[in-house]
């Protein structure tokens, strides 16, 4: 797909016809359609060419006219024409939205001004599931940051925020039944000199409801059995005394970092030392507890609990422990999501979604536990720590993120096949998920330059369809090159990496 010199479309889009004409934005330029939809628009075109639209009251009178067109068939799919005028047409609110974005990203600058170029657009994503996880456990991210990073996912037409909530590090939601996990375990976090914090029930509402206005849907995660040190800070007789193994051991004298110690707050990065008491009954008063109160305060309909890394859980232990914290989950009417670990235990709940977080070249344990998610009626979301992971280092000298999965380059991120990974037909794929784990992350900033530009990669693997109009590297780096001056407009903060030739307007 070649796209005109001046635009720079990501996700790439299933077809695009350019005109020779160019439709241009003064300040004559009005809009009509949702408040939301108008506003976003307004906004955006404001901070990037100085322009703000007035509004339209009449879509007859107006220069873009966006509405909700329900004949058109896929779900998020949209119709965009821009000629004498533009019209936006979405399948539903989201697919609105989608469009919006795209028209945003069309804004260009000509030798006469700032414009749109002529176009007929047709899209639809590929993938139910395109999301993001942000690590608030590791390092603390505010409502207001977390908000923004809602904005800057739905500018990529991602769909989902998946909050990683509790770990060995801290413990960061407000839960009424056990006030001594936000009293006592969320003030640390995984740098000695990183400010903590937790989200009352209020703020994650707020955070629930401005993802819900971006058409994306929180995903909240309650990490267990292990990930569980900053529980037993908390309550130390939920917890067992830390596995100390070789692999900890070796990386704590290399790092520098002090061993976990029960009941005390750990702030170094190794895992795979803690574990819930998983035979005794209080224990799973808690687990039933907080699933409850995050189910409360969750109106989406995923939970998810975590099974990674129980490095010191006997098979039997674990396999009770996920079996029976999805069966909790699916009886506060949910979904359970898990780590794809967690397809070890044979009778985990049916339905349950697997998260697979291996490499491209999966071990064959991974993969057959993953597979076993799609075995009892769930699907897959594919997160490759090799290539999806937005925290590992760009390169060897890249002062953020590490490096036990590999370096990741942007090429890396991009050059992957979702159908290819595990074997798996498109319909047992729920989508792809690019987490950023955040060790190394003390500010929004920090986040940003490890996100972008390689966030791009991800959304357009999870939304483009295969085939002649994506997956040609060559082109897309072109087009991300384009999204620096809006990239800028927006105030993101990202790697300028050799890889991306960027364009300078």
């Amino acid at each position: 797909m070649v796209f005109p010199v001046a635009s720079g479309l990501v996700p790439a889009p299933t077809s695009v016809d350019f005109g020779d004409d160019v439709l241009m934005i003064g300040t004559g330029t009005t809009v009509s359609g949702p408040p939301a939809a108008v506003e976003r628009l307004q906004d955006a075109v404001a901070r990037r060419t100085g322009i703000r639209p007035g509004w339209a009251d009449d879509a007859s009178d107006a220069t873009v006219v966006l509405r909700v067109d329900d004949t058109i068939p896929d779900a998020e799919g949209y119709r965009l024409i821009v000629g004498e005028s533009v019209d936006i047409a979405g399948a539903d609110s989201a697919g609105l939205q989608h469009g919006v974005e795209t028209l945003i990203q069309l804004v260009s600058a000509t030798g006469e001004g700032w414009g749109w170029p002529a176009v007929r657009i047709e899209d639809a994503p590929r993938f139910a599931h395109r999301g993001l996880m942000l690590d608030v456990a590791r390092h603390f991210f505010p409502v207001d940051e977390v908000k923004t990073v809602i904005d800057r996912a739905a500018a990529l037409k991602l769909n989902r925020l998946h909050l990683h909530l509790s770990d060995d590090q801290g413990w960061r939601i407000q839960i009424d039944a056990w006030p001594l996990l936000t009293e006592r375990a969320s003030g640390f976090a995984a740098d000695p000199g990183d400010q903590g914090g937790f989200y009352t029930k209020e703020d994650f509402r707020e955070i629930v409801a401005h993802a819900a206005s971006r058409h994306i849907i929180v995903i909240p995660e309650i990490d267990l059995p292990g990930h569980t040190h900053a529980v037993g800070v908390a309550y130390p007789d939920l917890v067992d005394e830390p596995h100390l193994h070789p692999a900890l051991l070796a990386d704590a004298e290399r790092l520098g970092h002090a061993l976990p110690v029960k009941g005390e707050p750990y702030t170094g990065w190794g895992v795979g030392h803690s574990s819930l008491r998983i035979r005794d009954e209080r224990t799973w008063d808690f687990v039933r507890d907080v699933l409850a109160e995050i189910a409360e305060m969750s109106p989406g309909p995923w939970i998810h609990i975590g099974g990674d890394e129980s490095l010191g859980t006997s098979a039997d232990d674990f396999a009770y422990a996920i079996e029976r914290a999805t069966s909790i989950v699916r009886e506060l009417g949910r979904i359970p999501v898990a780590w794809h670990e967690a397809g070890a235990a044979p009778a985990l709940a049916e339905g349950t979604v697997g998260q697979y977080w291996g490499s491209l070249a999966p071990e064959q344990t991974h993969a057959a536990h993953a597979t076993h998610f799609v075995a009892r009626g769930g699907k897959i979301v594919l997160s490759p720590s090799d290539a999806a992971y937005l925290d590992m280092k760009y390169d060897a000298d890249f002062p953020l993120g590490l490096a036990w999965a590999g370096t990741v380059s942007v090429e890396r991120a991009y050059g992957w096949d979702p159908a290819a990974l595990l074997d798996l037909p498109d319909e047992a794929i729920a989508g792809i998920e690019a987490p950023l784990w955040s060790e190394t992350v003390r500010s929004l900033p920090d986040a940003e330059l490890l996100m972008y530009p390689r966030i791009a990669a991800v959304a357009e693997l999870a939304w483009s369809q295969p085939g002649e109009t994506a997956r040609d590297w060559g082109d897309f780096r072109e087009r991300v090159g384009r999204l620096s001056p809006l990239w800028q407009s927006e105030r993101i903060r990202f790697h300028p990496v050799d890889e991306i030739p960027w364009s300078a307007r």
